[in-house]
């Protein structure tokens, strides 16, 4: 990991921990991502920031999908692959505690930013980041 990915994810789990703790308790729906560091330390649909003309590749899609009561979350971002040149490096989930819930880091060389996760039983609100190298930390609420 280079300089600016760990930097990159020291911003994010700081700005994560503020989301959290500016969120409104009890909200079950979409979550709250609006704090004081949406638009720069992370980014969203509602806040991109500088890159506003990256929206579209960048924000991590959601899926949620259950099965006999048990819920799998399914992440894609809609970015390529450019090597290490250009590419998203991992998805993380979390829970509406900020607890991580999983992570996948990405290979530019053979993966394609899709991960899947088995949340089981769990429900409320889930916070879903994707990386990119070059433009930044992006993020997506969704409740399962």
């Amino acid at each position: 990991m280079d300089r600016r990915q760990f930097m990159g994810a020291v911003a994010a789990g700081a700005a994560l921990t503020a989301v959290a703790n500016t969120s409104v308790a009890g909200v079950k729906e979409a979550g709250n991502l609006t704090s004081v560091f949406e638009g720069s330390f992370y980014l969203t649909k509602e806040n991109p920031g500088r890159w506003a003309a990256k929206t579209e590749g960048h924000l991590p899609v959601v899926e949620v999908s259950k099965t006999d009561g048990k819920s799998t979350v399914k992440v894609t971002t809609p970015h390529g692959m450019s090597g290490y040149e250009h590419y998203i490096v991992k998805h993380q989930l979390f829970d509406e505690k900020m607890n991580l819930l999983g992570e996948t880091m990405f290979d530019p060389t053979k993966d394609a930013p899709v991960s899947s996760y088995d949340v089981a039983d769990y429900s409320g609100v889930l916070y879903v980041m994707s990386v990119c190298n070059k433009h930044d930390v992006w993020v997506t609420a969704e409740t399962v």
